[in-house]
């Protein structure tokens, strides 16, 4: 039995998955997503290492669940997915009203925290979903779709049981 390995998945700028085996499966990738259009990418762009895809062990058939990850795992930092939904998001909570300054300040510092895993990231979710519960729905909702595919999965359990 030989070693396992990543393959190289293919991801567009928008976070949407092209191809989880860019390498195994080269016939699947594809210059520009069919969903949103935008062009893709198998490297992180700040530190050009391939970006992790599906896992493979050798003689193993395993399904691919495979999600884009938020962050490089070669040099931590975030993917441009990643950085389009915070500002997305970092946008919606500005055109926010009836929220006081500091509540807005507030909800504005929480979200670098609600895609990371950290001590702070109870604390980030908590106070989000204090805040946005003020907001109405579709404020709630506009969060959620930007939100969704780059917040840890303990937030989405905190946030959207």
């Amino acid at each position: 039995m030989g070693e396992s390995w990543y393959d190289t998945a293919q991801i567009c700028l928008n976070g949407h998955t092209v191809n989880a085996s860019s390498k195994g499966y080269p016939q699947h990738n594809q210059l520009h997503c069919k969903r949103c259009g935008a062009g893709t990418t198998t490297e992180c762009s700040a530190c050009k290492a391939e970006i992790r895809g599906d896992y493979n062990v050798p003689s193993v058939f395993v399904s691919s669940h495979f999600k884009a990850p938020a962050f490089c795992h070669n040099c931590g930092k975030p993917y441009p997915w990643t950085q389009k939904g915070l500002e997305a998001a970092r946008e919606l909570a500005a055109e926010i009203e009836g929220l006081t300054d500091a509540e807005r300040a507030f909800l504005t510092s929480s979200l670098d925290d609600l895609v990371r895993d950290t001590p702070q990231t109870n604390v980030a979710a908590v106070r989000f979903k204090k805040i946005v519960s003020k907001t109405g729905t579709a404020v709630a909702q506009g969060f959620k779709d930007i939100l969704i595919n780059i917040v840890s999965e303990t937030v989405k359990k905190l946030i959207w049981p």
